[in-house]
């Protein structure tokens, strides 16, 4: 959603903030709420205790005054009192009701009613408006009849001069001049900082100076990563009549989060009709038939989720919903609907997987709550979603209903409300991901006899032969004729690294039986100029990756077409500077989100040049056989299902992407099959209208009937109505808009789409259904008899013999892509490579199974993560403590050593820190570091022979080996080594059982007899303690404890500690800036033959 409606103190904050001192006083106020303590209050604004003082509740709540919701000119007390009592109390605004919770308190201002006024801003698609009248306040009755009205167009600003004389007529001389000044700077800030709408009744103008009363405004909430600093922290409240609920606030901090799109509204939490809707167009569609069947009182949310949301985003949203669902169960039982169109790229799959997880772990409650579970999807590997969401309905032991795309959309929606017969389960299509299974080309040649005008249509009707009529071309003005945006040749651009988008794009070219790829080159600006690999059927091609848009442009001289993949914040530049390049004609912007007023400058821009924009907010476009957009048209399954590789005579225009789809399936089923398909995209100002692309459609003669698939929001359609009533759409149209459920709800919805949100009656898609069909449009009496309406006019137009059944030629069949055959289960492979440790595939990074939050808000430390990554398994604490300090005591030992002299001596020739690191990590080994495994293999397999500690130390004299672990250049029995005493001591205090400790220590004894410094060392000390803790701690098996000493596990924490000193020393020699360098003479004895000295 863009526009969003503020309180009116954040309004008024935001002027004081920004307007000029100059033009009007600032705005004093004082927020109250629930929380509020009064004598905080009266501190922080005195003058509330001194000055006659306004109330009124600042919950978006209109015509407060007409309410009764004012109270004038009381004393600090008397407003105190008057909150007081009606705080957290019931209040009836029309159909809503809501408890009052938020208050504004303002000096009260004394003033004449002639000083009165009113002024408000509103933006169009077109520039911006500005209404002013001279009278304001609670009567001011109907402003559009009584205001002046100065409109704004895009990119310029109204001089005091023009304001004063299109606005200010009747406001006499003296403070024309005050009001002129600050209406141009309301505009300025209006601008500015990225308000929709800005209302201020009554504004005071008086001789004086200039005072903002009462305000109401709308912010475009798009536009927060470019006003961030101007905005500061803005808080947008829920309609009145709707509280915020935790877990609203909890999808919504989701969304935010998140790449995908995540939305929930709750309507009504004790209610019976659930939903869990894939797509913006989509879930208004179900919200619509929920509605229309008699169920707005049941209905208990609104809410969907699209744009390829994770396994584990889908897990916690639908976790959510479930949360909600169950907190209270009702004596019928309640309905879950989990539904959706046919998805452009989101995998059906992973998004039930979520679901799933979500269903299962709700599973007791949803018994216990007697739930019922329709499901209906597609798209993208739906076929092993709804086999998944199938196999856990045999589990939950509750009703669950799976269909796909051979079911009607809404059709469940009925069926879960009783108003129809559940069939049984549906035959899985032949047809998956990518291609044609076996025997699906078969099916794709069947040819059925032609249908009579009266019997319907179950499987899609053959592809027509196309018969224009002089009559149809009687009405078409040839001259003002529209260009077709796309032909068989079109060639396109990329901007953004979108292989998979391209790859479906050249799929689709060589399913369409194209001679050439559709892509010409790609627009990545974060890479060097290179080539990308892709498929053109079982051939591998390259297409070039350009740095800049320039190159590409000039390089590729016959691609009229981009497709702009940019994020929100870079799609603006990116189309701007496309717009300098004149071989452009048409540009798609797919990034849902950019500022309103940044898309009227995209659209100005466009017009000025004949370029055609499609989006922002979409998936695209299609025209079948010939070139498509992006993502547009699913998969391969679902562009063989829905005939798209060939042109059918039926042209549809849609606000929805999601719904495009659902469109070409409805289409194909009940006509020949579609001709071109275009998404205009979701926001409120979308590059080009329904009727732009009607009238292209229109002047076509290959397109024989059009449908319109609008929604609740703006006032586009209604061109569509005068072009009706004006004859100059004579071809059949049939027509539908979404939204219809929007009067039934007591509080204001935004629905999925930033546009779909009804300002006036006029609206509502209500009333636009109503204009549609007196204006002679086809509109059924739902969206679940779209289908069928479609159907009835196509069999008129097939009676007519306007189009004529033609045999259907089967597609080449297109290789499916590996990795999604995969994904399908088809086919399986070895993996290169195992892990058990980690896993970062999913939301969140794992550690032995353990969450990476988890590790750090349990305090599990570098022993306890090391526990995790070296042995799968939490040790306990005793046993991490130790490991942490093996590295503290092995991490250095001084710069002679051969690690720590290699690493700076590579320090001090230049290299880089990993070089020098492993320049001393080559040294360990035998005879540097490596005593740890040493020791702890010799001492382990004396003592499992039940050697004498005596018969030990003979038998490797015998063999003449050292025993590893003992020993030491410097230290003694009398000048004893303090860090083997830390760690004895610590490891005879805290281990269970220390037997072979106490074997080495005996071996000392004997050892140190003979000379004082073969004591038991650092490493061997490590060594045997480590062997203690593997076999005796209770973790290991006795087969886990030898697997470990064996494959080098000991040797290991000397590497890892010593790393720590390694770089200590690269970055000390770093530090003090040492040379290279080089070894003295004088330390090198030079010892040459002798022979060769004469």
């Amino acid at each position: 959603m863009s526009a969003k409606a503020i309180r009116e103190v954040t309004g008024k904050a935001l002027l004081n903030k920004h307007m000029p001192s100059s033009v009007c006083a600032e705005c004093r106020f004082a927020s109250v709420d629930e929380n509020t303590k009064w004598t905080e209050l009266v501190n922080e604004h005195p003058w509330l205790q001194t000055e006659k003082l306004v109330v009124k509740p600042d919950q978006l709540i209109k015509r407060r005054g007409k309410l009764g919701l004012i109270k004038v000119g009381a004393d600090f007390a008397g407003v105190q009192a008057w909150v007081d009592e009606r705080m957290n109390k019931d209040q009836k605004v029309g159909k809503a009701v809501g408890k009052l919770r938020h208050f504004i308190i303002e000096p009260f201002l004394p003033h004449d009613q002639g000083d009165e006024a009113y002024v408000c801003i509103f933006s169009h698609r077109n520039g911006d408006t500005i209404l002013f009248t001279h009278e304001g306040g609670v009567d001011i009755g109907d402003v559009d009849a009584k205001a002046l009205k100065l409109d704004v167009p895009i990119e310029e600003t109204p001089s005091e001069d023009e304001i004063m004389e299109k606005l200010l007529t009747h406001v006499d001389s003296p403070r024309k001049e005050k009001a002129a000044a600050f209406i141009k700077a309301l505009y300025d800030q209006y601008v500015d900082l990225y308000f929709t709408y800005l209302e201020i009744n009554p504004l005071v103008i008086t001789s004086e100076n200039v005072y903002i009363l009462d305000l109401a405004a709308k912010l475009d909430a798009t536009a927060e990563f470019m006003c961030k600093s101007k905005w500061g922290e803005v808080d947008y409240p829920p309609p009145f009549g709707r509280d915020a609920l935790a877990e609203e606030a909890y999808i919504a901090d989701l969304d935010a989060k998140s790449g995908a799109s995540l939305k929930l509204t709750i309507l009504n939490e004790k209610g019976r009709i659930w939903t869990m809707v894939a797509g913006g167009g989509a879930s208004v569609i179900y919200s619509d038939t929920i509605c229309e069947l008699g169920g707005a009182g049941e209905l208990a949310n609104y809410g969907e989720y699209s744009g390829a949301p994770s396994e584990q985003q889908t897990y916690e949203y639908a976790k959510t919903i479930l949360t909600l669902m169950t907190k209270e169960n009702h004596p019928d039982g309640k309905i879950l609907i989990i539904g959706g169109g046919i998805a452009n790229f989101t995998n059906v799959a992973a998004t039930f997987k979520g679901i799933v997880r979500a269903l299962q772990q709700y599973q007791a409650k949803l018994v216990e709550g007697k739930i019922s579970i329709f499901v209906r999807r597609a798209g993208p590997n739906y076929q092993e979603g709804l086999r998944v969401m199938r196999e856990v309905g045999k589990t939950l032991g509750i009703p669950v209903h799976v269909f796909g795309n051979e079911t009607h959309m809404t059709a469940i929606v009925s069926m879960a409300l009783g108003k129809r017969p559940i069939p049984r389960e549906p035959v899985v299509e032949s047809h998956t991901a990518n291609f044609l299974l076996p025997g699906g080309q078969n099916t794709a040649c069947f040819t059925p006899e032609p249908t009579s005008k009266s019997s319907p249509i179950h499987q899609q009707s053959p592809r027509p032969e196309r018969k224009t009529s002089a009559m149809e071309h009687s009405s078409v003005d040839t001259k003002g004729a529209t260009k077709q945006l796309f032909q068989k040749n079109s060639k396109a651009i990329i901007w953004g690294m979108q292989t998979r988008a391209v790859q479906g794009m050249l799929d689709f070219d060589f399913v369409c039986s194209r001679t050439e790829p559709s892509v010409s080159a790609m627009v990545y600006p974060f890479t060097g100029d290179h080539k990308q690999k892709f498929y053109w059927g079982h051939k591998e091609i390259l297409i070039p990756v350009y740095k800049n848009m320039a190159d590409a442009m000039k390089k590729h001289p016959d691609a009229d077409v981009l497709i702009n993949f940019a994020s929100l914040r870079s799609a603006y530049d990116s189309t701007i500077e496309t717009l300098a390049f004149p071989q452009v004609r048409t540009i798609a912007i797919i990034a849902e989100g950019i500022p309103e007023n940044l898309t009227r400058i995209l659209i100005k821009r466009a017009k000025e040049k004949g370029v055609s924009i499609i989006g922002p907010a979409t998936v695209g476009g299609i025209k079948p056989g010939c070139f498509k957009i992006g993502n547009t048209g699913g998969m391969m399954d679902n562009i063989l299902h829905s005939k798209l590789y060939r042109p059918g005579s039926v042209a549809y225009v849609s606000r929805s992407g999601g719904m495009s789809n659902e469109l070409n399936n409805i289409i194909s089923h009940n006509t020949d099959g579609v001709y071109e398909g275009v998404a205009i995209g979701g926001d409120r100002y979308p590059g080009t209208t329904f009727m732009d692309h009607l009238m292209r459609y229109h002047d076509n003669p290959e397109v024989k009937m059009l449908v319109l698939l609008g929604e609740v929001g703006g006032v586009e359609e209604y061109e569509v109505c005068e072009a009706l009533d004006e004859k100059r759409i004579t071809k059949p149209i049939v027509a539908w808009c979404i939204g219809t459920c929007a009067d039934m709800f007591s509080s204001e919805v935004q629905f999925g789409h930033a546009g779909a949100c009804a300002n006036a009656e006029r609206e509502t898609a209500v009333y636009k259904n109503k204009a549609l069909a007196a204006a002679g449009a086809h509109v059924p009496s739902s969206f679940d008899e779209l289908g069928i309406e479609i159907n009835k006019v196509y069999q008129d137009l097939l009676h007519e013999g306007i189009i004529v059944p033609k045999e259907e030629v089967p597609p080449p069949t297109v290789p499916m892509d590996y990795n999604w055959a995969r994904e399908l289960g088809l086919i399986r492979k070895p993996a290169s490579f195992m892990t058990s440790i980690s896993d970062e595939r999913g939301q969140e990074l794992l550690y032995a199974g353990m969450p990476i939050s988890a590790v750090l808000e349990q305090g599990l430390g570098i022993g306890g993560t090391l526990s995790l990554l070296w042995f799968q398994r939490r040790l306990p604490q005793y046993a991490t403590k130790f490991l942490e300090m093996c590295l503290m005591i092995t991490a250095d030992h001084g710069p002679a050593v051969s690690g720590a002299h290699n690493t700076i001596v590579c320090t001090r020739a230049g290299k880089d820190l990993v070089s020098s690191l492993v320049s001393g990590l080559l040294t360990i080994g035998d005879r540097f570091g490596g005593a740890l495994d040493g020791a702890a293999r010799q001492f382990s397999e004396a003592f499992d022979k039940s050697m004498l500690p005596m018969e030990f130390v003979n038998d490797m004299r015998k063999k003449g080996q050292l025993i590893m672990g003992i020993g030491h250049r410097v230290k003694s029995l009398n000048n004893p080594d303090k860090r083997v005493e830390i760690v004895k001591n610590y490891v005879k205090s805290n281990f269970p059982s220390t037997p072979l400790l106490d074997y080495a220590l005996q071996v000392e004894k004997i050892t140190t007899s003979k000379k004082p410094n073969l004591i038991l060392n650092v490493d061997g000390v490590i060594g045997v303690a480590f062997v203690d803790l593997l076999r005796h701690s209770g973790s290991f098996t006795p087969e886990e404890a030898e697997e470990y000493i064996n494959i080098g596990t000991i040797n290991g924490l000397f590497v890892l500690g010593r790393s720590m000193g390694f770089i200590g020393h690269y970055l000390d020699q770093k530090r003090l800036k040492q040379g290279l360098y080089r070894h003295p003479w004088d330390d090198i004895s030079y010892v040459m033959p002798e022979h060769y000295s004469s």
